[in-house]
C-alpha cells in the first residue's frame, strides 16, 4: 500500500471552497465507503502538519493535476484519512 492509499483529498477541483463531502466528515467521522464490491467502516481523520504534507506531496506527484487544483485556490486542500475501524 502506497502513502495515499486511505486519502481522500478535498480538492473540490481547486474551488474556493471545502466541498460538501468533508463538512460531513468533519461533522461526522465514522462512515462506510465502498472499495470494489467491498463495504469497509472507517474513520475520517483531518491529516495536519507534516503527514498531511507528505501525503499530499505523494499524491501531486502521482497525479499531477492537483498542483492545478491546488494552484487554482488560495485554501490549503485538506488531505482526510480513512482508517479501518475494527
Amino acid at each position: 500500500m502506497g502513502i495515499t492509499d486511505n486519502a481522500v483529498f478535498a480538492s473540490k477541483g481547486g474551488a474556493p471552497s471545502n466541498p460538501d463531502w468533508y463538512h460531513n466528515l468533519v461533522a461526522n467521522p465514522e462512515a462506510t465507503i465502498e472499495v470494489g464490491a467491498i463495504t469497509v467502516e472507517v474513520r475520517a481523520l483531518i491529516a495536519e502538519g507534516a503527514e498531511r504534507d507528505t501525503i499530499w506531496e505523494t499524491q501531486k506527484e502521482r497525479y499531477p493535476g492537483f498542483a492545478d487544483y491546488e494552484a487554482s485556490t488560495t485554501r490549503q486542500i485538506p488531505v482526510v484519512v480513512l482508517e479501518p475501524v475494527g
